[in-house]
């Protein structure tokens, strides 16, 4: 089993997100690791996003709320949860929460993931309206919350996570991974560009889970994942493509040429996603 654990779709208010929104400088973004935009993007059609799926032999798309600045844009976990009733068989959802507002935030989290099909939340604090800092103690009701009802819980840390590359490191994940060690945290971005503090942050707490998605497709350091991958984090590193930032069958076609051993491969395209999901063979 393939599981895609970044995919964006172009679906109702993921075509409102800067990806859909600007698709000129998506194109950029794909050409700059090497990567065309494929049809499916160009034309917005989720048919062709699912039939590039099945080319590229993804079984599942992990697709999340987002809760962010209307800049980057908003995506309604009621969508997402419409989006995974509607094509079981392809999708899996997450739900997007902005963790500087509590009452809605436990709300939603226990309507979309308590009570709905949704399967863990997303924060992205870094690209709230105002940026906070993933280990700002405001954030930890959140934390105790998902620990106590087994929630994992996608943070966005690397890359542009935030107004600058301070909302980038990796010592905001180690203390909150410290502080619920029961808490499964998954690291959007992988931490980029503080690859292997990042690494050694997960090989110190066994709780969290790199998903390094755009900064492992032909970028620098990507082979410090690999080695990873391969080694101390067979067990915690999960793939995403950043889709409709890269293309489904070249994420695939990369990642197979990388040097990720058979085994390591197989943990890491997907059963690795599996297991933090609690999903059937």
């Amino acid at each position: 089993m393939i599981i895609d654990f970044r995919l964006r779709p172009p679906f109702k208010s993921y075509l409102n997100a800067i990806m859909y929104r600007d698709l000129e400088r998506s194109a950029g973004m794909s050409k700059r690791i090497g990567m065309e935009q494929p049809e499916s993007v160009q034309k917005m059609d989720l048919e062709l996003t699912m039939a590039e799926m099945r080319r590229a032999g993804i079984d599942k798309g992990v697709v999340s709320g987002r809760k962010a600045n209307p800049h980057v844009g908003m995506v309604d976990n009621s969508d997402v949860q419409e989006l995974v009733e509607c094509y079981p068989d392809y999708f899996i959802g997450l739900a997007g929460i902005d963790p500087s507002d509590k009452n809605s935030a436990v709300e939603e989290t226990k309507r979309y993931v308590i009570n709905g099909k949704l399967r863990a939340v997303v924060i992205e604090p870094g690209v709230l309206q105002k940026p906070m800092f993933a280990d700002d103690e405001r954030i930890y009701y959140l934390y105790e919350f998902c620990e106590e009802h087994h929630i994992p819980v996608m943070m966005m840390i690397g890359g542009n996570g935030g107004k600058d590359i301070r909302y980038s490191m990796p010592w905001q994940v180690e203390h909150v991974a410290l502080d619920f060690p029961k808490l499964q945290i998954i690291v959007a971005h992988g931490g980029f560009p503080w690859i292997t503090q990042m690494i050694q942050v997960a090989y110190h707490c066994t709780n969290v889970y790199l998903l390094p998605d755009l900064f492992m497709l032909n970028m620098p350091g990507a082979q410090d994942y690999v080695t990873a991958a391969n080694y101390i984090l067979k067990d915690q590193m999960l793939f995403g493509s950043a889709y409709p930032f890269a293309p489904l069958g070249g994420s695939i076609q990369c990642i197979r040429n990388m040097g990720i051993h058979e085994d390591s491969q197989k943990r890491f395209l997907g059963d690795n996603a599996r297991r933090l999901l609690g999903l059937s063979e």
